[in-house]
């Protein structure tokens, strides 16, 4: 189950994150709303997967794949393009989530 919760939790962080950008400074209230809540089940999917999964592997995880997402939609959504370097520097820590998760004796499914 640590892997559903951590799919849960970064897919809430995304969310929330995305929202937090549209809330304008948490002067749109719905988005504000979504904001919070969204970060609110974050950190709980992101506690119970900590149950099961090493901190540091689940936190990898986490922000490598938040990262990841995030920007994309950004480059999508509200048209904040990446340069090279960026997207460089985004493929490389795709390929550390790819890396800890396919090598890494450390995580256990």
């Amino acid at each position: 189950m640590g892997y559903w919760y951590l799919a849960i939790a970064i897919g809430a962080e995304v969310i929330a994150t995305m929202a937090l950008k549209a809330s304008d400074g948490f002067s749109q209230h719905a988005y504000s709303a979504v904001c919070v809540i969204g970060y609110i089940i974050a950190f709980y999917f992101l506690s119970l997967v900590l149950k099961t999964i090493p901190v540091g592997i689940a936190y990898a995880i986490w922000a490598g794949m938040g990262i990841f997402l995030i920007s994309s939609l950004s480059a999508v959504v509200y048209k904040q393009i990446p340069d090279v370097a960026a997207m460089v520097g985004m493929a490389f820590i795709l390929a550390g989530v790819i890396i800890i998760n396919v090598f890494s004796k450390t995580v256990s499914y």
